[in-house]
């Protein structure tokens, strides 16, 4: 991992903007389309924003989550709300941008429809960014599932035991094909979770599993502990 530290959350932000622009110009260089993929929580409410006020031909990109909620698109709990309210209100109006959350009553039932939008997107992911859990989540995968069941399709459904939904959340497979990923990581937990894993990898933690997959080594954005 390639550990960027900051001592405050606005020039994480900002870093992160600047870091992202330059991953995604470089992927339509050579490419005529290019995908990106945000996450869900409460960090990306400051560098979603910062991100967006960034000159970049949008009407080439296409914009995805790492996970959702299943619950409505324009619940406060959803990441769709989050990501449109913080980044695609801010986007030009051609900016195409590919939900997770279907009509269906669960995600179970809905994996073949969501596998089947995640298809047409422009693959391998171009940059995708992730938050990161104090028990070492990613997306909507957790600790205790098996790795080796996560990667048949391109997104998997998830019960989490003490979340107040289901979730679905893109495979472990497809998050480990990007082209970049990014962990953006706040609080002295996630800081302390990261040098325990730079010392000694956890088998037993989803974000191990995708480094030991990914071709890419993980830059980091992370904030000084605070």
């Amino acid at each position: 991992m390639q550990r960027h530290v900051f001592p405050n959350i606005e020039q994480l932000s900002q870093a992160f903007a600047d870091f992202a622009v330059a991953t995604l110009q470089n992927t339509l260089a050579h490419k005529p389309q290019a995908t990106l993929v945000v996450p869900g929580g409460n960090t990306p409410r400051y560098y979603l924003p910062a991100l967006a006020k960034c000159k970049l031909p949008w009407d080439r990109i296409t914009v995805t989550l790492s996970d959702e909620r299943w619950v409505d698109v324009t619940d406060e709990q959803s990441n769709e709300h989050l990501a449109k309210q913080h980044l695609m209100s801010h986007l030009p109006a051609t900016t195409r941008f590919v939900g997770l959350k279907t009509q269906h009553d669960n995600p179970f039932d809905a994996i073949k429809e969501t596998h089947h939008r995640l298809d047409k997107l422009p693959l391998p992911l171009s940059l995708t960014v992730l938050g990161l859990g104090e028990d070492g989540h990613i997306a909507s995968l957790f600790p205790g599932m098996n790795p080796d069941l996560l990667s048949r399709h391109h997104c998997v459904a998830i019960a989490p035991p003490i979340a107040p939904s289901p979730r679905v959340s893109l495979s472990l497979k497809l998050l480990a094909e990007s082209e970049q990923i990014v962990l953006v990581v706040t609080g002295k937990n996630k800081h302390r979770l990261l040098d325990r894993m730079s010392e000694s990898p956890n088998q037993k933690l989803p974000i191990v599993w995708l480094l030991q997959r990914s071709k890419m080594s993980f830059t980091v954005f992370e904030t000084n502990g605070d």
